[in-house]
């Protein structure tokens, strides 16, 4: 396949534009990229009347697969009731955990699909969901294997994500030593055993883990050698960053109480951060992540949707990217790399996320002019096609 006459957004050093430029694919992978007036031979030629091509979108931090509804939660909130209190008397993140022992995997499969596809429509080509509302082994393996079906039955790269470590239930409330077990010596060593965890997630927070307990949880992947993340420093400063940084995490999320120590240590070992703007606005938060500090460090910034059914029912990466700008002053072009190189960095994928020969052939047409333009608007998608393993995947190709 080869796309012409189209503006190409490679996201290497910035937005690496190619004004006028051709790509060519072949078995799933890019092949050829460089200017359309040397452009080589092919069998199916598109000519894309000078649209925009980025790499394939990538969301890296979801809670995509639960059950039930806290839309009620959000009404408590701008009636002034914090999201700490809620979750304090057992509403937040264990009123979905309740709703979601309680459905069946079939049903939790029905509504993961319909929130996918809203999704996908965006030019998602891979995307990642945890577990984490299931807080028992057989409803963290349920989420699991849900997630492990979506990618069966749509054109979407799914990595999955082990959080049982999201909160303690309220049979191990008491008792944490006796969860942490659970956790790392029973939930977690199945669910890698039936081949259904990429990596490892836990939340460091005063309503949830400590730094002592995260790091249970990561003693337990690293000998299994699943990679980690962490959600840190969202609502306070525990220090769970550094924490990360010492275990090499692949990234950290949430971030806005993350200090300058913080960002020195997972400059150092070249950790991702992921800013979710999307929860910051719904739980309308005031203290901001350190960007400056980031950019300063040259941390690698990834933006994700972070769509769960409580703080972030986001369903839009370019809202989310809309978002990053407004709220947290990224530029365009840091958000557009957030959701493609970096946001592939933050999965650990070094395959894909830029248009370069040797990558996957995951790709987005835009019916735009600038790539500064997926950032501006809200409520306007302007996507044309995706291809997804060098095969035409939504939309329509010239």
């Amino acid at each position: 396949m080869l796309l012409t006459n189209v503006r190409i957004a490679t996201m290497i050093n910035g937005y690496g534009l190619i004004e006028n430029g051709s790509v060519l694919t072949q078995h799933g992978m890019i092949e050829w990229v460089g200017p359309a007036n040397v452009t080589p031979a092919a069998k199916a030629i598109h000519d894309c009347g000078g649209k925009l091509l980025t790499p394939g979108l990538i969301d890296c931090h979801t809670h995509l697969v639960y059950g039930g509804n806290r839309a009620h939660e959000f009404e408590m909130r701008l009636n002034g009731v914090a999201y700490a209190d809620i979750a304090k008397a057992g509403g937040g993140i264990m009123s979905t955990v309740r709703a979601t022992r309680e459905t069946s995997e079939a049903e939790l499969l029905k509504s993961a699909l319909k929130r996918l596809d809203s999704i996908l429509a965006e030019g998602i080509t891979t995307i990642e969901i945890k577990s984490g509302y299931g807080l028992d082994v057989e409803t963290e393996l349920k989420m699991l294997r849900v997630a492990r079906k979506l990618a069966m039955l749509r054109p979407v790269d799914v990595k999955t994500t082990f959080l049982g470590a999201h909160t303690f239930p309220p049979e191990f409330k008491e008792n944490h030593n006796e969860y942490l077990d659970l956790v790392c010596n029973r939930a977690l060593s199945k669910a890698a055993a039936e081949g259904l965890v990429d990596a490892v997630d836990a939340f460091c927070e005063g309503i949830a883990f400590s730094v002592d307990e995260t790091e249970s949880v990561f003693k337990a992947a690293k000998s299994l050698n699943i990679p980690i993340k962490l959600h840190a420093e969202q609502l306070s400063n525990l220090g769970g960053a550094k924490l990360a940084a010492r275990y090499g995490a692949m990234s950290v999320d949430h971030i806005e109480y993350l200090d300058r120590e913080g960002v020195e240590s997972i400059a150092a070992s070249g950790t991702v951060a992921v800013l979710l703007p999307g929860a910051y606005y719904y739980l309308r938060e005031k203290q901001a992540p350190p960007v400056a500090e980031l950019r300063q460090h040259k941390v690698p910034i990834a933006v994700a949707t972070d769509l769960n059914p409580g703080s972030s029912p986001v369903h839009s990466i370019l809202t989310t990217m809309n978002m990053a700008c407004v709220l947290f002053g990224l530029t365009p072009e840091e958000a557009l790399l957030g959701a493609t190189a970096n946001a592939a960095r933050a999965l650990g994928l070094a395959d894909r996320g830029t248009i370069a020969v040797g990558q996957r052939a995951d790709l987005a047409l835009w019916d735009v002019e600038r790539p500064g333009d997926l950032s501006y608007p809200l409520g306007f998608n302007p996507l044309k096609a995706v291809i997804r393993n060098g095969q035409a995947a939504r939309g329509q190709l010239p």
